[in-house]
């Protein structure tokens, strides 16, 4: 066992890894990106899986784009086919993306027929391949620049193969393609029988697996996902793997990560509550998106959880939620929603 970790020196250097919020369909989009931003500095932030197939035939600007202000932002791949993936990962360096992340550990039936997530956890030599040309495309172009790191999101196994050898043999064998950070959801994927909901909540959580990688492995990043809900908890996993990444309690109760940067960087915290938090949000949709058509409601779903826990949240997520109130702007809802006080949008 390493060291306790609780706290960070303040100026200490930290794997870019050390905390990050989980790629998660239909949430983790641009706009709840910025606002996760404004709550912590320096967690790493990861895209929705956005498939092979829909960079190649899609509109690449909706998939890709992204504001400046939501880096370090890592791009997570769905795909199986080594040169797609090569090209994907060249876009994703072409858009000043930080990481390129393989999904290895979706087991939705939808994910499944495409032949990618956690099925190919059963296919260590294709998943290398498909590291392999990842790592190539991903190499810088012109001097001075970095290689786009290509990192594997994945579970300890599948169905009910729970051996550790399965898991340490899917690493060892991806690691030999190149690939130096794995990010592993401490729970088995069971293809068949159970929903993604409930993939996520029945497979037992054994994080001693994901320990015992991190000391087979120790040249490698070793980053655990599943079920990790607080700041204790963290600090608590710290000190058995480089980082920690936290999948829906940062969406459902986000201030969860406002002590991250203090806590976790050894930075000084940010100094925001969490109505100047609402103010820039609030802001954010005004003047960069409810201008161009896109409404607010659409933005301000993703920050509903934020006063959880508080006196008045119930009837506050109400009035962020009215959709009769879509004609009126951020900042009247704003006020609506804090009645309280005049100058709330100040």
């Amino acid at each position: 066992m390493t060291n306790p970790d609780t706290s960070a020196e303040p100026g200490a250097a930290h794997s870019p890894w050390r905390l990050s919020v989980a790629p998660m369909m239909d949430w983790t989009d641009r706009h709840c990106r910025v606002f996760h931003r404004l709550l912590t500095r320096h967690t790493r932030l990861y895209t929705e899986m956005v498939t092979t197939g829909a960079l190649r035939h899609g509109d690449q600007p909706r998939h890709l784009d992204f504001d400046a202000a939501e880096q370090p932002l890592a791009l997570q791949l769905g795909g199986s086919e080594p040169g797609e993936l090569a090209y994907s990962t060249a876009l994703a360096r072409q858009w000043g993306y930080q990481e390129v992340n393989l999904n290895c550990g979706c087991p939705s039936e939808r994910v499944q027929r495409g032949a990618f997530g956690a099925c190919l956890m059963a296919e260590a030599p294709l998943v290398a391949d498909c590291v392999r040309a990842m790592v190539e495309a991903a190499q810088p172009r012109a001097a001075g620049e970095a290689a786009l790191p290509v990192t594997v999101k994945h579970r300890i196994g599948i169905d009910k193969e729970e051996s550790y050898a399965f898991v340490r043999d899917f690493v060892g064998t991806v690691a030999e393609a190149g690939c130096e950070v794995f990010i592993v959801h401490a729970r088995n994927a069971w293809l068949k029988g159970l929903s993604p909901k409930e993939n996520r909540e029945i497979p037992p959580l054994r994080y001693e697996l994901v320990h015992q990688l991190k000391r087979e492995f120790p040249q490698l990043t070793i980053v655990l996902n599943g079920g990790v809900k607080t700041s204790d908890e963290i600090a608590h996993q710290l000190q058995f793997v480089d980082g920690v990444m936290i999948g829906r309690e940062a969406y459902h109760n986000p201030w969860v990560m406002a002590d991250w940067d203090q806590r976790f960087f050894g930075d000084e915290a940010s100094g925001n509550d969490r109505i100047d938090i609402e103010r820039a949000m609030a802001r954010y949709m005004a003047e960069r998106h409810v201008a161009a058509g896109t409404p607010w409601a659409h933005i301000a779903r993703h920050m509903l959880g934020l006063w959880n826990g508080t006196p008045g949240a119930r009837r506050w997520r109400q009035v962020w939620s009215d959709h009769k109130l879509k004609a009126e702007t951020p900042d009247a809802v704003l006020r609506l929603a804090h009645p309280e006080a005049a100058t709330v949008a100040a």
